[in-house]
């Protein structure tokens, strides 16, 4: 599967990307939400978007909003520092919230597979 992912930490993307290239998906990563919607725009064949919460200029939830106003139906993770529990109370169109954090090797996996699982 080719995901998306957005985050504006380099260290943290990379981490990512390891984690779901050790899973077997193919992944394009991007700094910021404006490169995302490129790449959105550009690749019709991205399957999931792994958007980090706190960005400069536009935040992972504005992207979310923005990709929703243009009838995107991508199925869409938040990671966040926070705790995700308030965040998807607030957004319930959210596919799921996850904390970045260093159980995400073991945690982000088994996300992706429910809500991919969900999304068929």
């Amino acid at each position: 599967m080719k995901i998306l992912v957005v985050d504006d930490d380099q260290l943290a993307g990379e981490m990512i990307t390891a984690i779901l290239h050790e899973s077997g998906h193919q992944v394009v990563q991007t700094e910021d939400a404006m490169q995302a919607l490129e790449v959105l725009s550009q690749q019709a064949d991205i399957e999931l978007i792994l958007s980090d919460l706190n960005m400069p200029f536009i935040s992972g939830l504005e992207l979310y909003h923005e990709l929703k106003e243009q009838g995107s139906t991508l199925p869409f993770i938040l990671l966040t520092g926070d705790n995700p529990e308030p965040i998807l109370a607030a957004e319930p169109g959210l596919n799921a919230c996850l904390m970045k954090d260093f159980s995400m090797s073991d945690t982000l996996p088994g996300v992706i597979a429910v809500v991919m699982a969900a999304h068929r």
